[in-house]
């Protein structure tokens, strides 16, 4: 995410398939951190990327609650019976489309799984004992033979685990989360603080406000008009389709639908969620990657413009220098004109016409080279 303004946020997955962030070309970092520090829990995490199956435990034995569409390709681990006890799929066969029509007609909303079909999944929740209050296990474990073994000492009855396979649904937030040993919100925000500002001691109030600097107020970024409205439509305008997983039409299509028409310059923490959503989506084989090369995803910025931008680095180095001698004891006395030196502000504006990468001869060798020399200038270079 480059702002017109601001510090760059970037997202990459490692080749173990974990996803990590970074902020202005640092550390990197697991992306679950960010969540943190935005205010997410683990189990809120989970619940924003992943859809959940259902397992109901019982003394007759453990059953599944079934959703056809998530069988699709998958080698049937069970033999798969109707209630009439006509067997639908055999065990270590693949689901094809007539078994899900087949699973359909027989209107099939559980069925009998083996004791060990929960061994391996990630659990949804925390699950707690309801006569100690107890935790049993918490989200995102892997459910072992001990677990089962403490959910059936606990008579609990009902489980959900993260739905995730081999084919389209891929675990990386899941296992990123596992190597994030991250426990809050201001846990999450220090270790940010640690990695922007290393050897500087976090406290609260340093720690807070770099974090609203970064992307959220408006002195120190900008999406720009053209940046706010291409992101939105990149991000919020997403066309669904018969494959699009349920979280990802919840996620985006109904909780941050509203977003769809703001035009606000800075981030908020919807942004943020659906980028990651988005590239979880592309990982699992879903949607269209972005080309940077593409001339439709870049802008030319007028010359107005860019000296503007010179101009406002220009007042930013006289606001530090004016702070920093008021911060000097003997500033009491001091008139404005004492303490504003307009030198800054004109020597950036002189390099810009004297020095930046607009200001060349121009190659007049004959008029094709002239507007080929205009265009590699103005719309590949510093200009974009």
């Amino acid at each position: 995410m480059i702002p017109y303004r601001g510090s760059w946020l970037d997202f990459e997955f490692d080749p173990k398939d974990l996803l990590y962030f970074r902020i202005d070309r640092r550390r990197k970092m697991p992306v679950t951190i960010l969540l943190k520090a935005l205010g997410y829990t683990n189990e809120e995490i989970l619940s924003e990327f992943y859809s959940f199956d259902t397992f109901y435990l019982t003394k007759s034995g453990v059953f599944m609650r079934v959703v056809p569409e998530r069988l699709k390709g998958e080698v049937a681990k069970f033999d798969i019976v109707a209630a009439d006890g006509k067997l639908i799929v055999a065990k270590d066969k693949r689901i094809t489309a007539k078994h899900i029509r087949d699973i359909q007609t027989a209107e099939l909303d559980r069925i009998e799984v083996p004791a060990d079909a929960l061994l391996g999944k990630m659990l949804a929740h925390n699950v707690v004992n309801q006569n100690t209050g107890e935790v049993i296990a918490r989200a995102n474990e892997e459910v072992t033979e001990e677990i089962l073994a403490k959910l059936a000492l606990a008579e609990v009855e009902q489980v959900e685990v993260l739905f995730t396979n081999d084919l389209d649904q891929g675990a990386y937030i899941s296992q990123t989360l596992r190597t994030d040993d991250i426990q809050d919100q201001t846990q999450a925000r220090v270790a940010i603080y640690r990695m922007m500002r290393p050897g500087e001691p976090p406290t609260e109030d340093a720690v807070e406000a770099l974090f609203q600097r970064l992307f959220f107020s408006d002195e120190t970024y900008d999406l720009s008009r053209v940046g706010r409205m291409k992101f939105s439509s990149r991000t919020y305008q997403y066309k669904f389709d018969d494959k699009t997983p349920e979280w990802f039409k919840t996620l985006i299509g109904e909780k941050f639908a509203s977003r769809r028409d703001v035009m606000e310059g800075t981030l908020a923490t919807e942004d943020i969620v659906s980028v990651i959503a988005i590239l979880t989506e592309l990982r699992n084989g879903r949607g269209e990657v972005d080309d940077i090369d593409h001339l439709g995803n870049r802008r030319v910025r007028s010359v107005g413009e860019l000296a503007e931008n010179q101009f406002r680095a220009g007042l930013v180095r006289v606001e530090r220098a004016v702070k920093e001698r008021l911060n000097q004891a003997e500033s009491d006395n001091l008139m404005p004109h004492d303490l504003i030196n307009a030198k800054p502000v004109s020597a950036a504006i002189k390099e810009f016409f004297g020095s930046s990468q607009l200001s060349q001869f121009m190659d007049q060798t004959n008029p094709l080279s002239e507007i080929t020399h205009k265009r590699r200038v103005s719309a590949l270079a510093r200009a974009v």
